[in-house]
């Protein structure tokens, strides 16, 4: 397939696809053939976590891919119970080891777990870390506007990346305005929503009859068109490569605005709201 997917710059100068293949529940024999077709579909970006449980079926179906590694880009999460700075160390280390990788191009902090307060020290690691080459960015997840500002405070460093739930039902947009005054780059996580509700929005569908789409490739040309990085999940081959044919049409402004009208406060799809959630 041809080298189709655009690239944006991060704040540190890497390069980064705008589209990747999440892996949440890709376990096993089936979660690296996932894996693997996805990659053979076109993904370089490919998205799991030390919680996910998979790294070790990440890294099978890059080998089953056959893909260059330097072609590709992993990135991995530190989980909430390894916050402490020599434990954050750790977890890296075991996050290669489990993907038999002899370096991540992104680790982030999964979730910040404020009630616990080691998330600056996590912060640090993941800066060691990227010093001592086991990583080549660095990046948080779920990290509030509060969150965001006191890492950069204590140290200096600014993430390449806040990885977050976006979706048309939870736009994030003064989130986003955050990243953009500190160069963050925003990445989606639980990009098509649930999809029983987004495959039955009339908005939606009308637009992506307009296009002659599908609705989830609309979603997918939102999430471009607003400057967020999706990493859509799908095990099957086909609608893998169906995710990525989005780059072959653009939505109109009156369409952007119809589908930043679904948005809603309360748009979480598991009210799992930054400032209390825990993940250990």
């Amino acid at each position: 397939m041809e080298k189709a997917i655009p690239e944006v710059t991060l704040n540190d100068g890497t390069m980064l696809p705008v589209t990747g293949l999440g892996t949440y529940g890709l376990w096993g024999n089936a979660g690296a053939d996932a894996v693997s077709s996805g990659i053979n579909a076109g993904y370089r970006l490919i998205d799991t976590a030390y919680n996910y449980e998979n790294e070790g079926a990440v890294g099978e179906g890059i080998k089953r891919s056959g893909i260059s590694r330097e072609e590709l880009w992993i990135t991995s999460k530190l989980l909430g119970r390894y916050h402490t700075y020599e434990k954050a160390l750790v977890a890296i280390q075991e996050s290669l080891y489990r993907s038999k990788l002899d370096y991540l191009d992104l680790y982030v902090i999964h979730w910040p777990l404020p009630k616990q307060d080691h998330y600056v020290e996590a912060w640090q690691a993941l800066i060691d870390a990227k010093k001592w080459g086991l990583v080549r960015s660095i990046g948080v997840s779920n990290f509030l506007p509060e969150h965001l500002e006191r890492i950069v405070k204590e140290t200096g460093i600014t993430p390449s990346i806040n990885q977050v739930e976006l979706h048309p039902f939870f736009n994030q947009e003064e989130q986003r305005k955050v990243h953009e005054e500190y160069g963050i780059q925003t990445q989606s996580w639980s990009p098509l929503a649930k999809a029983s509700d987004i495959l039955s929005n009339e908005t939606i569908s009308k637009i992506a009859e307009h296009h002659n789409k599908t609705i989830a490739q609309v979603v997918l040309r939102w999430h471009y068109q607003i400057g967020s990085v999706s990493i859509p999940r799908s095990t099957s081959p086909e609608r893998q490569r169906e995710n990525l044919k989005i780059f072959d049409f653009a939505l109109s402004e009156t369409e952007m605005s119809a589908i930043a009208e679904l948005s809603k406060s309360d748009g979480r799809l598991n009210d799992m709201d930054p400032a209390t959630h825990e993940e250990f």
